[in-house]
């Protein structure tokens, strides 16, 4: 019972001397950093193409509303444009890679000069050719896509997404 009772003492002083979290403490919540890959979902469609033909394989962009990325080109030197790279593959090779129109808005953090972005969705496209002598089946391409990500006040760090790009010879 007596050390019931000890225990029972010691609990009561340790709450009692246990400052109360403050507003600051209750509300200091770390905000997340923005990743640029996070705010952009990169969808590559299939391309079906006959063997020793050309084909446009796309790629659909999703950016998250709030959010914007560099066009291509991008409207300063210092801010990454969007930019798609395919790997050729065996039998295929990629003859260009087109950008959409874009978007022409001004930003807080640049007052003088409106800048050409992408917002909600855009789709990007690349001109693929296959060899006559190409196998049929399907032939993922390796892709990557850099973005920069940018908000109505900041820009933050670029990123890259790797994709596969499914081409089926017929």
């Amino acid at each position: 019972m007596k050390n019931c009772l000890r225990l029972l003492t010691v609990c009561c002083l340790a709450i009692a001397c246990t400052k109360a979290p403050t507003n600051d403490t209750q509300n200091a919540v770390e905000s997340p950093a923005i990743n640029s890959v996070d705010v952009v979902k990169a969808t590559p469609q299939e391309l079906t193409v006959a063997a020793g033909e050309s084909g446009e394989a796309v790629v659909r962009l999703q950016i998250m509303d709030g959010y914007h990325v560099n066009a291509n080109p991008a409207s300063f030197s210092y801010l990454i444009a969007t930019k798609l790279e395919l790997t050729p593959a065996d039998g295929i090779a990629v003859e260009f890679i087109t950008y959409p129109e874009p978007l022409t808005k001004k930003f807080s953090f640049s007052p003088d000069k409106p800048l050409a972005v992408y917002e909600g969705e855009t789709t990007l496209k690349a001109r693929l050719k296959t060899d006559k002598a190409s196998k049929p089946g399907t032939h993922n391409l390796s892709a990557k896509l850099r973005v920069q990500a940018c908000d109505d006040k900041v820009c933050y760090a670029p990123g890259t997404i790797d994709l596969v790009v499914p081409v089926n010879i017929k």
